[in-house]
């Protein structure tokens, strides 16, 4: 009989600890049902196993990577429960063994019986997350033991690339520091570590031919406050990895079944190498290491024959620290202004007989001939290339593997050249983005907004290919970019719990995903984080808050849950809620304008609140039908977003926002019964560097019927200029009293962009969030 166990542990909660008769300590009854999910869980009526202090873990004889393995899982018990328990060749009360038949080597079974444990696999690695799964049906509790109910647990990973990537070319972190953060994938079950090592803002390994790259290349005079403010620390920072280092981190790694896979950035995100090694850029330096955030225009002179020797000689002694199959050579964000001024650089292009086209310039080309030579000596050398989306510009080296990081478009443009693909989108997968709406009591980030809901809910398997070209999706990734994550206590709060969304997303069948069910699993998996020290985001804690337009009754709905049923307090005239406030038992009809805010009340104390400032319009919460599609990427409720009564903020990703691409927004609003109007206010979200754009023109029309409109107001605005700030724009457009049931709003995008923007000819996205009828 296949069941779920549900009984959800709550740290040293009652309904988790039992006493017993004959022991002192007191008794944790182990739950299956952990992150990842399992794929097959089936219960036994039989006895539980009781594992107590002083029992065995046994392993098979000669086998360090099982002894190994041996030794973490006492160690991790040890942490968790106070039980010290013994290791040693043979069968144990937890038997960990080899043998098992499945073509998936990760794969695993986990057998429990009144006897004892078993944790069997293909292969060592596949034990190993028997082991995690073990240990993560093990709530968090000192001094006890464990009750494990009988199960058998048949286990495997759904994607053989499971990656995180941890950038520390902007900002350094200490060796142990490297380590916890391994300690944090190992408990995740992700078995690649993308090390980042290279950037503008500077050069973290050691490379013994290049000397200058470290005592030059990784240290920057300071650092630029903010985002570009203009204003600097005064401090200088900086730090470097030797190559022993590395190889412990590497080691470090592979204990824990994690491959170590290097990023060293060409030829872009170079101004730390050019700092140390000027004769390498286009115009010969001075160059510094980068000071600012940002993609610099100083790159590797790619008609400098040095500049392919220097990048041979790189890649040689990387692959002589780390043994992973795949080297990462970025080929990401590498401006090619340099390129097209520099003599050398044209002289190349022309010995090559590079030409633009409609697909792609001669320097999208001569950046393509830089990741050729970069492939063919790691293919030589019998290492594979990885590289962001951007190597498929200028044609695809020819056994690449990408990674898609902008969208999925050049992942499955790559898989429909039949090339390897890990998937990691920002708009689902970039963990330097904002976890919450409410950024003012953030750390700085760098923008967006990636709720743990959002991480979860990627699929990685775009339904656009083919089932033989799906084949191609081999795995996921998630990155954390560090310009604004200075420490690392910032980097644990910025990855978990996010981190434990993206591994159902690598781990999981999709059939077995179920967030609501996710967020009890959470649970347990978040004690042993406290547990460990680490500095987890508390924001699947905060009371979650559905807002819905009721356009029959004209009221906001506001529905409020918790992850686990803590009582609700809310009030509605913008005072701080506690527990001597309105408790939440249903939905809230809200019919007026008031400042919501909520909390979910804790014996270890209230959550963060939520705040949000409602307001009523003519227009607000009636039906409202688009006339014209949103853009699917930015839709998010819908239309109704353009009615409830909200405004948003900067940020165009919360929610607040929808956005209109290659098409005009038109809206027509019922005003249910004839009303007089007088005005319309639209807002739009202005954010240039992301080709976000102010409207050029707004109209406005009446009708009885829904059938024919008249034009009552109209108005057209320039094309904004590379001055015009990024900012919330407001258009109010006034016109005589009219009567009239339903109003036809239309909106234009830029339709094409100015020619002083990078993105010159295409179309600009248009960010509205409220139409206001008065």
């Amino acid at each position: 009989m296949k069941t779920s166990i549900k009984s959800t542990l709550w740290g040293l909660s009652l309904a988790s600890l039992l006493m017993t008769g004959c022991s002192s300590a007191p008794t944790v009854v182990a739950d299956y049902e952990v992150v990842p999910a399992p794929l097959q869980i089936t219960t036994a009526q039989q006895s539980p196993f009781v594992l107590k202090s002083g029992a065995v873990i046994g392993y098979p004889a000669g086998n360090a990577k099982m002894q190994k393995n041996a030794e973490f899982l006492a160690a991790f018990l040890k942490d968790q429960t106070g039980m010290v328990l013994k290791t040693a060749e043979g069968e144990g009360d937890i038997t960990l063994q080899l043998g098992m038949q499945d073509e998936n080597p990760e794969a695993y079974q986990l057998k429990v019986n009144s006897d004892g444990i078993v944790i069997s696999a293909p292969s060592e690695a596949g034990v190993f997350y028997g082991i995690q799964t073990l240990r993560k049906s093990v709530s968090a509790a000192p001094d006890s033991q464990v009750e494990f109910p009988a199960v058998e647990i048949v286990d495997k990973p759904r994607f053989g690339y499971r990656g995180m990537m941890l950038d520390v070319g902007r900002h350094f972190f200490s060796m142990d520091e490297l380590k916890t953060y391994i300690d944090m994938l190992a408990l995740h079950n992700i078995n690649r570590f993308h090390w980042h090592l290279s950037e503008d803002q500077g050069w973290r390994i050691e490379i013994k031919k290049y000397p200058k790259l470290t005592e030059i290349g990784s240290q920057r005079k300071e650092t630029v406050i903010g985002r570009n403010s203009g204003k600097y620390d005064g401090k200088p920072y900086g730090g470097f990895y030797t190559q022993e280092q590395a190889k412990e981190i590497v080691q470090y790694a592979a204990d824990r079944y994690i491959t170590v896979i290097p990023e060293i950035d060409l030829p872009g995100h170079m101004q730390a190498a050019l700092a140390a090694y000027p004769e390498l850029g286009c115009t010969g330096g001075p160059y510094e290491v980068w000071t600012q955030w940002g993609v610099s225009d100083n790159v590797l002179c790619a008609g400098n024959d040095q500049t392919i020797q220097f990048i041979k000689d790189v890649l040689a002694e990387i692959i002589q620290i780390f043994p992973s199959e795949y080297i990462h050579v970025g080929g990401d964000e590498c401006p090619k202004v340099k390129w097209e001024t520099c003599p050398k650089c044209q002289a190349r292009i022309k010995a090559l007989g590079l030409k633009s086209d409609k697909q792609h310039t001669k320097e999208e080309r001569l950046q393509s001939y830089v990741i050729h030579e970069a492939e063919e000596f790691l293919n030589a050398n019998g290492r594979q290339m990885i590289g962001w989306d951007e190597t498929l510009e200028g044609g695809l080296a020819p056994n690449a593997t990408v990674m898609s990081w902008r969208g999925e478009g050049g992942g499955i443009e790559a898989a429909k050249q039949k090339h390897d693909v890990v998937m990691t989108p920002n708009t689902y997968l970039y963990f330097d983005y904002y976890q919450t709406k409410d950024v003012d009591g953030e750390p700085l980030a760098i923008g967006g907004y990636l709720p743990m809901e959002r991480v979860y809910s990627y699929e990685p398997m775009p339904q656009s290919l083919t089932p033989e070209e799906q084949k191609y999706i081999i795995g996921v990734q998630a990155n954390l970019w560090t310009e604004y994550i200075p420490d690392f206590k910032q980097v644990q709060y910025m990855v978990l719990p996010r981190m434990a969304a993206l591994c159902e997303s690598q781990w999981c069948a999709p059939e077995k995903k179920n967030y609501d069910e996710f967020l009890k699993r959470i649970i347990p998996l978040v004690n042993i984080y406290k547990q460990k020290g680490w500095n987890y985001a508390t924001h699947i804690f905060d009371v979650m808050l559905e807002l819905k337009p009721n356009t029959e009754k004209g009221t906001l709905d506001a529905v409020a849950r918790t992850i686990d049923n803590a009582p609700i307090h809310y009030t509605l005239d913008g005072s701080e809620p506690g527990a001597s406030s309105q408790l939440y038992n249903g939905v809230v009809q809200i019919d007026k304008p008031c400042i919501l805010r909520t909390v979910a009340v804790r014996p270890e104390g209230n959550s963060r609140m939520t705040t949000d400032t409602i307001f009523f319009s003519k227009s607000s919460m009636k039906p409202i039908t688009m006339l014209q599609p949103i853009n699917k990427q930015y839709e998010f409720t819908g239309a109704t977003v353009l009615v409830d009564g909200m405004t948003g903020n900067h940020n165009y990703k919360t929610g607040r926002w929808i956005a209109f691409y290659k098409n005009d927004m038109e809206a027509v609003i019922d005003l249910k019964e004839p009303t007089e109007i007088s005005s319309l206010v639209l807002h739009t979200c202005v954010e240039k560097g992301d080709w976000v754009f102010d409207a050029r023109a707004i109209k406005v029309f009446v009708s009885d019927d829904n059938k024919t409109f008249k034009e009552v107001a109209s108005e057209t605005y320039p094309a904004m200029k590379e001055t015009d700030p990024n900012k919330i724009y407001t258009h109010e457009l006034k016109f005589t009293p009219v009567k009239a049931r339903y109003v036809k709003v239309f909106a234009q995008p830029e339709h094409s962009i100015p020619s002083w923007h990078g993105g010159k000819g295409n179309p600009g996205f248009l960010f509205v969030d409220e139409l206001i009828l008065n």
